[in-house]
């Protein structure tokens, strides 16, 4: 089963070569917020990174941008306490939210991450799509159908990406891989492919930055930004 979306080989080719130049761009840190007066003015589409603690957002945003340091990684669940804001080539806002579920912090410290996360992703007007991550050896957990209807009620376009592929065996990737589809299929505001990806052998990186690049900021339209 193929799990991303694919075209003709031409087309295809140079949809992955505009998401290559698009990555290849200038990434910036923009800002960190803690709450949501602190968020930064919504000035281009936008899409986040959500997911588990140590699901691996901040891995897959230093791969895509190809930038080691960009997000700050940890093996410590609940590293990410802030949404982080990067501006890809002034085309596209990049954001890491702090993770949900288990973590290594104080209870009130993660029910306060975890609130801002939620009224985030519920009214953030530049939000393009959100990409819900899950490892892929753990497939789908009741924190998740959370944020899935949560999204479904608010909306908002989600697609999943399953990480660390590299540490599955194949057969049992894929048996994941076509549960997580068959649950997916099943909410309204989800896109109907999974990206299948590993932030450390570079699998399906190149289609994810591919399809990133059909929701940014047009090249011609720059100039009147």
């Amino acid at each position: 089963m193929v799990y991303y979306e694919t075209s003709g080989e031409e087309q295809l080719a140079k949809e992955i070569e505009l998401g290559r130049l698009l990555f290849a761009g200038q990434c910036d840190f923009i800002a960190s917020a803690n709450n949501m007066k602190a968020l930064p003015p919504v000035t281009l589409p936008e899409i986040c990174f959500a997911g588990r603690s140590n699901v691996g957002k901040s891995s897959l945003v230093n791969a895509l941008t190809g930038r080691r340091m960009l997000a700050r990684t940890s093996q410590t669940p609940g590293r990410t306490r802030q949404l982080i804001f990067f501006n890809l080539a002034s085309r596209l806002q990049l954001v890491d939210l702090p993770g949900y579920g288990y973590a290594s912090a104080p209870k009130a410290d993660i029910k306060a991450w975890t609130n801002l996360t939620r009224r985030y992703l519920a009214g953030r007007p530049s939000l393009q799509r959100v990409f819900l991550l899950i490892d892929s050896r753990r497939g789908i957990g009741p924190a998740d159908r959370d944020i899935m209807n949560l999204l479904d009620k608010t909306a908002i376009s989600w697609a999943v990406v399953m990480t660390k592929a590299d540490k599955q065996k194949t057969e049992t990737l894929s048996i994941i891989c076509n549960e997580t589809a068959e649950k997916i299929g099943k909410h309204v505001a989800a896109y109907p492919k999974l990206f299948v990806t590993s932030s450390e052998s570079g699998v399906g990186i190149k289609t994810l930055r591919a399809h990133l690049a059909r929701l940014c900021l047009p090249k011609e339209d720059l100039a009147a930004t």
